[in-house]
């Protein structure tokens, strides 16, 4: 689990081809090998990848096709710049939202304008998430917790402060260029949460059915 808040950028190094899939080795860049084991999760650019080696201030990663084909990652080439940041611990701060790394789609950068000191930016998203796509609610882009401005048919809008383009790949972004998406979990779990309910003709929400899920207790 992450928040979305990157704690440095990286570099890819390399990329090997194992048997179908891929070997990414990727650098750290400012993040410190020794608070990194062998096991761990990393979000690059918001894909969650296991750590299975470290050396000389890089990791190293399997990728799978499914992941490949799912997320940006196969776009990448020696020296492409990813976002990076380390799982949560019980000790971490949750500055942005609760982030799983597991990407739901590849969204399009389709304009980048001024807005006073930040810059907006408007993303065209797949057909099957932007449902989950709310005004003033949380998405992660490219691993980086933001707030949605606006939605707009296919399209929303976040505004990335100047902090944010300078630590992040954002500021790098352009017209056309794809982004991994991951939706608010909430949403998710919501979504499936109607659909049981809906299949069982229980649409709606009251007090006994709270209670009788074990959300409230009765006083009496």
């Amino acid at each position: 689990m992450f928040t979305g808040i990157i704690q440095s950028i990286g570099g890819i190094k390399s990329q090997q081809l194992r048997d179908g899939d891929y070997r990414f080795t990727i650098q750290l860049g400012e993040l410190e090998e020794q608070n990194i084991a062998i096991g761990d999760s990393i979000a690059v650019s918001g894909v969650c990848l296991t750590v299975i080696s470290l050396e000389n201030g890089c990791f190293t990663a399997d990728v799978s096709v499914e992941t490949l084909s799912r997320t940006t990652l196969g776009q990448l080439s020696y020296g492409s710049q990813v976002n990076l940041e380390l799982a949560l611990t019980p000790q971490s701060r949750l500055g942005g939202h609760f982030v799983s790394g597991h990407v739901d789609g590849i969204g399009q950068v389709k304009s980048r304008s001024g807005d006073a000191r930040s810059e907006r930016f408007v993303i065209q998203s797949p057909e099957n998430i932007i449902h989950y796509i709310a005004e003033k609610g949380s998405i992660c882009v490219e691993g980086v917790s933001l707030t949605v401005n606006g939605v707009n048919d296919d399209t929303f809008d976040v505004n990335i402060i100047p902090h944010t383009l300078a630590v992040t790949t954002m500021g790098g972004l352009q017209v056309g260029h794809q982004v991994n998406l991951e939706v608010d979990l909430l949403a998710r779990y919501l979504e499936r949460l109607m659909s049981a309910r809906n299949q069982t003709d229980e649409t709606t929400l009251s007090m006994q059915g709270l209670e009788d899920a074990g959300f409230i207790q009765n006083s009496q």
